[in-house]
């Protein structure tokens, strides 16, 4: 007898122990036949109603610029700039105080919206470039340049109506 003897007994006996449990395993399982009879659903939808299957296109989001609730379209507006001039806004660009861009804390980037300054009834058409926490329910943070332009610098929030013209391409940030 070699010194391997134990060696192979062992590997022998692991590897009948490994077929007898797959053997085991494969009497457990049910067979499955291709043709056989599947119980009837217990829930059926009433005759005359359209029943469709969910695709993965109709399980992904599908916003719009009507999406929105009317709501969402309509609040108050703030401005910033000075401090913030300069940095990088959060999709990347550099942002310019002057610029009509705005803060808008859901709509892709690049998206168009004019704003109206329901007061006056001023509009500009402002670019998002920038996310960011809007303090106290504010629905749109305007850039200083798109400020001016509907006269709100001096009370540093005004009521405006806001219109998607376009929807940007994403919301992830320009590399």
């Amino acid at each position: 007898m070699s010194t391997n003897s134990p060696l192979r007994i062992w590997l022998l006996a692991g590897a009948c122990s490994v077929l007898m449990a797959a053997a085991a395993v494969t009497i457990s399982m049910p067979a499955v036949q291709a043709n056989a009879l599947l119980p009837r659903s217990i829930a059926t939808a009433p005759p005359g109603l359209p029943i469709s299957s969910a695709t993965p296109a109709s399980l992904a989001p599908q916003i719009t610029a009507r999406s929105y609730s009317a709501d969402a379209l309509h609040g108050i507006a703030s401005w910033y700039g000075g401090v913030f001039n300069g940095r990088h806004t959060a999709s990347g660009e550099i942002f310019d105080m002057n610029a009509l861009t705005a803060c808008h804390p859901t709509l892709p980037f690049g998206s168009l919206v004019r704003v109206v300054n329901r007061e006056n009834k001023r509009s500009v058409v402002v670019r998002i470039t920038d996310r960011g926490y809007l303090y106290d329910g504010r629905i749109l943070d305007l850039s200083y340049g798109a400020a001016q332009k509907l006269a709100m610098i001096k009370p540093g929030t005004v009521a405006v109506d806001l219109e998607v013209i376009s929807r940007g391409e994403s919301n992830h940030r320009k590399k």
